[in-house]
């Protein structure tokens, strides 16, 4: 069940200057909400009334600080934070420095963790809020080329569902999302890595199968679905966006459950509770 708002609500959204953050962005002002929309570079020709653009890097703990800050002094409170900044490294993971192995997960899931904490304590003084982490289709699953994409995203996930029991007895909802494809500059501005010669076969096999069927979708539908999510009265701890996630879901989730049965003696065998054992002289 969803209900319509009485009052504008108070949106804070990172990585809103593009892609998914822009489409965002762009729903929530155009249902007469407020937006806090922080990105490394603002618009300033943008004077919209209920935008307030906010420059800060999620990869900076102060940073992110003082933008929550800012937000809150602008506008009194946060009904709805949208982490959403992230970025996209492609290529196997031999194949990476380390620089690049720690600079995407600084952002996928340091910035995240950065934007967590700071609006932890602005949601819970409320006893309300949303708390809408902006995951992946590469959360459900790992691929070969987004590995370390991968990775960010299940550390996200790990993360957040601690969030949500963490927070619930407060009265805020927290909600990882789950999006497949869509037009995005994510691609196109992505981080690559100096290709082993080794992977040329799998990486020719790997182009070939996204030319064949890849078709992304408009980012203002993933908003559209947003706008939804927020209005629920009881918001679900997970949503997938598109109908390629959504297979994929229950596929990779039968292929586990699969797996874990056949092996169910293996497991079962590796436990056997035994009392404490006596500590050495």
């Amino acid at each position: 069940m969803t209900t319509e708002p009485t009052t504008p609500r108070t949106w804070l959204i990172t990585g809103a200057s593009r892609g998914l953050g822009r489409a965002f962005t762009e729903a929530a002002l155009a249902a007469g909400d407020r937006v806090a929309a922080v990105s490394r570079t603002v618009r300033d020709d943008d004077t919209r009334d209920g935008l307030l653009q906010i420059t800060a890097d999620v990869r900076d703990p102060a940073s992110v600080r003082a933008a929550v800050d800012r937000a809150v002094d602008a506008f009194g409170r946060l009904d709805v934070v949208v982490n959403n900044a992230g970025t996209l490294s492609y290529g196997f993971v031999e194949e990476f420095t380390e620089e690049q192995v720690r600079a995407q997960l600084e952002t996928n899931f340091f910035g995240a963790v950065w934007v967590t904490q700071a609006v932890a304590p602005v949601l819970r003084r409320q006893g309300s809020g949303h708390l809408v982490q902006i995951s992946s289709i590469g959360g459900l699953a790992g691929f070969a080329g987004t590995g370390l994409y991968s990775a960010s995203k299940f550390a996200l996930e790990g993360l957040s569902e601690a969030v949500a029991h963490e927070l619930a007895e407060f009265g805020v909802h927290v909600t990882v999302v789950q999006p497949g494809g869509y037009w995005t500059d994510l691609y196109t501005a992505m981080e690559t890595a100096a290709p082993l010669p080794e992977y040329d076969p799998l990486r020719e096999r790997l182009a070939a199968q996204l030319a064949e069927g890849s078709v992304d979708s408009d980012p203002r539908l993933a908003a559209e679905a947003i706008l939804r999510l927020v209005a629920a009265e009881e918001p679900p701890r997970r949503l997938l966006l598109g109908s390629m996630v959504y297979d994929l879901a229950f596929a990779v989730t039968d292929e586990r459950r699969r797996t874990w049965a056949q092996w169910e003696d293996v497991s079962r065998a590796a436990e056997e509770a035994i009392p404490a054992p006596a500590e050495q002289a």
